[in-house]
Formats: structure tokens, C-alpha cells, sequence
């Protein structure tokens, strides 16, 4: 027990080699092999209440907070389940990931796929950097509700470069958090080589994007390929005509024949 608990400790931020301010990467490593690995930018967008300038009306404000560089890393890894959880700002701020591998069944039989099946959010609405005048200041978790996310073949990692929004809801009178994921890689089973992901898995939205810049070069192609056919065949259908006897069509010219 004590082994594994010292195993599940090995833990690294590394987001100090992305080029990206706003981008941080995270390594779990046990028995020195690394065994999950996740790397994202993230925001959350959080409503919370103040008082009115009457002082007896309530509106609601939005903080915006981003996962800050130098942020503490826990994490566990399992055959079937692992869990990444990262705090900041003197743990006002808490975001746990929870990762699922299972087995569906498929056209091809059964396949392994892992998913991102539970996001936890925890905030402190008393912290001053974000929230500010906040009402009844306190601590808050934001949770997901029955998530199915980041869908990948297992053996894979996952891989998005668009910004997704995933929504959480409140233990504050049940507000919603909106969890900004973007430039995703993330992998938390079967990585093979350490601190390397294995083959990326793109989501449908990259893909579509993909699709659609290499769509118009395709086209393009084969547009100028029918061109060149097209030139090519009348120029051999002009050589070969231009080869031929040519019959005359005035009677007259027949006269100095025979």
C-alpha cells in the first residue's frame, strides 16, 4: 500500500516547455514509466451573485479562470480508471479528471475504448482574484453530469486543437460552469514509451477542418487534371485528322482525276 501510494505521487508539471503561456501539460508516472499524460489550455466561466448598487437587488457576475502555470498535480493510474487532479492558487481552485476504459460492442466485435467520465470542479468563491464581492463567499464544486467525452480507441490518445465546452453544474443554486477546453492531447491508458503519446485519435471537429482545407486543393487538382486530359486528347485528335487525306467536296476537283 505504501508502495502505491508513493507510486501515485510521482507526478510532474511540465507546462513550462509549452511555447503556449496558456497551455500546461501534465505527466503521472509510476515505477518510473509514465502512464498518463495530458496537456490542454482550460478556462472556466463561472457566474456568481453581488449585491446591487441599491444593496438589496442581486445581479449575477462572470469570473473567468484560466488554470494557472505551477498548479499541484495529483494523479492515480489504473488498468480501467485513472484520475488526474490539478490545484492552483493555494487550492482555491481544484479540477479533477476521471478517465474510463471499456469495452463496446462494435460492427468489427468487441472493441476497448477509453472517455473522460466525470469532471469535478471545485472554487472558492472568498478568493479575491477572480470573485469579486462575491455573496455568502465559500467553497463550491461544479460537477458533470453523466459524461461521455474525449471517446478514444484504446491504445490511442486523443487529440483537439478546436475549443470544446463542456458544462458543469453548481452546488451554488445549481449555476452553470463552463468548463473551455482547447489544443487537447491527452492520453491516460497504454501509453508505450515514456513521456511519448502514442498515435493521436482527432476529433470530429479537426477532421471536418481538415476536410474542408485539403477539400479545395483536391478539387482543385483534379480540376486541372481533366484540363491536361482534355488538352491532350484534342491535340492527338487534331495530329491524327491532320494526317488523314483530305476528300475534297467541290466536284469540280475531281475533273483532273482518272
Amino acid at each position: 500500500a505504501a508502495a502505491r501510494l508513493a507510486a501515485e505521487q510521482e507526478v510532474e508539471n511540465l507546462s513550462g516547455l509549452s511555447p503556449n503561456p496558456e497551455k500546461d501539460i501534465f505527466v503521472v508516472r509510476e515505477n518510473r514509466t509514465t502512464c498518463l499524460m495530458a496537456e490542454f489550455a482550460a478556462k472556466f466561466i463561472v457566474p456568481y451573485d453581488v449585491w446591487a448598487s441599491n444593496y438589496v437587488d442581486l445581479i449575477t457576475e462572470q469570473a473567468d479562470i484560466p488554470l494557472s502555470r505551477g498548479a499541484e498535480v495529483k494523479g492515480k493510474c489504473g488498468t480501467n480508471e485513472s484520475e488526474l487532479e490539478i490545484s492552483w492558487l493555494e487550492q482555491a481552485y481544484t479540477l479533477k479528471l476521471f478517465f474510463l476504459k471499456e469495452g463496446h460492442n462494435t460492427s468489427r466485435g468487441q472493441e476497448a475504448f477509453w472517455r473522460l467520465s466525470r469532471i469535478q470542479f471545485i472554487y472558492d468563491t472568498a478568493e479575491r482574484t477572480y470573485f469579486k464581492d462575491a455573496i455568502v463567499p465559500g467553497k463550491h464544486t461544479a460537477s458533470s453530469h453523466r459524461l461521455s467525452a474525449l471517446v478514444t480507441p484504446a491504445g490511442k490518445s486523443y487529440e483537439c486543437q478546436a475549443q470544446q465546452t463542456i458544462s458543469l453544474v453548481s452546488s451554488d443554486h445549481q449555476k452553470s460552469v463552463q468548463l473551455l477546453l482547447s489544443e487537447v492531447r491527452v492520453q491516460p491508458f497504454d501509453i508505450t514509451a515514456d513521456f511519448v503519446f502514442s498515435e493521436e485519435h482527432k476529433c470530429p471537429v479537426d477532421q471536418r477542418e481538415q476536410l474542408e482545407e485539403t477539400l479545395p486543393l483536391i478539387l482543385g487538382l483534379i480540376l486541372g487534371l481533366v484540363i491536361v486530359i482534355t488538352l491532350c486528347v484534342y491535340h492527338i485528335h487534331h495530329k491524327l485528322t491532320a494526317n488523314q487525306v483530305q476528300i475534297p467536296r467541290d466536284r469540280s476537283q475531281y475533273k483532273h482525276m482518272g
